[in-house]
């Protein structure tokens, strides 16, 4: 016969605060609350992006015209503003040769003085005595604005002779720009030139062998500018393409041109 046994099994002792199985039942909490206290705390330092702040005079513009014979730019401002709208300032720019393209430079706005100032450029295609010069006028046009009211003014900065050919009768001119440079070009010159918006220096673009006119200059909105040489009609045609810090960065032969998001190129027949 067996005798009968009593066992007694130890007790087990309590879980301490240390326990490894305690600190794995908690282990997950701790990380996903330090997590949430990051993620607010990354969110607090940046903070919500701001919407952009509209222009002053975004609700204005400036439309032109010219006389019959291109000697006379009319101009006139209109639009709106918090207090009024209609149209505010008119006036006329010239007299010259015949005017061959125009363009408006980039906007600066001085928030404390409530003014918007930009440049307008006006390309004369039949300067000098003889008719035949090509002249760049700068104007400086300021807009000083308030609730009700846009007081205008435009006055001449620069005149500035480009060394290309123009004529009295109508001759195709281009101009095209960048933040940094204009680009201008006659089809009455071999070479186009690039004028610094700064400092107004010209450096002459072109030249081919044997020498083709300039046909068309294009840009885009990166600031990149196709300069062509002959028309797309002919097999005698090439192309520069510069950059926008002013530099070539790429010519061959056939023409080229460029897109961008508010003028079309048109191509004539």
């Amino acid at each position: 016969m067996f005798s009968k046994r009593t066992f007694s099994l130890p007790l087990l002792p309590k879980l301490a605060k240390s326990d490894p199985l305690k600190t794995r039942i908690l282990f997950p909490t701790v990380v996903a609350t330090t997590l949430i206290c990051a993620s607010l705390s990354y969110g607090q330092e940046r903070g919500v992006p701001t919407a952009p702040t509209a222009a002053i005079d975004a609700a204005l513009y400036t439309k032109y015209n010219t006389d019959i014979a291109h000697t006379t730019v009319n101009w006139n401002v209109c639009g709106s503003l918090p207090g009024s709208s209609g149209c505010y300032g008119s006036g006329s720019l010239g007299p010259f040769g015949r005017v061959g393209a125009l363009m408006e430079g980039e906007p600066k706005t001085d928030r404390n003085a409530q003014t918007v100032t930009r440049a307008i450029y006006v390309l004369d295609t039949a300067s000098g005595t003889d008719q035949n010069g090509v002249t760049l006028y700068v104007y400086t046009k300021v807009d000083a604005i308030t609730t009700d009211s846009d007081t205008v003014t435009i006055t001449l900065s620069q005149t500035i002779s480009l060394p290309l050919v123009g004529g009295i009768n109508p001759h195709s001119a281009q101009m095209a720009a960048n933040k940094q440079f204009l680009f201008i070009g006659t089809d009455q010159s071999p070479s186009a030139v690039q004028v610094s918006k700064r400092t107004f220096s010209i450096t002459q673009l072109g030249g081919f062998t044997p020498p083709i006119n300039v046909f068309g200059i294009f840009g885009d909105e990166y600031g990149y500018v196709t300069l062509s040489f002959g028309s797309f009609r002919t097999h005698n045609n090439d192309f520069i393409v510069v950059g926008p810090n002013g530099s070539v960065v790429e010519s061959g032969a056939v023409s080229q041109f460029m897109l961008n998001t508010v003028q079309a190129v048109l191509l004539n027949p």
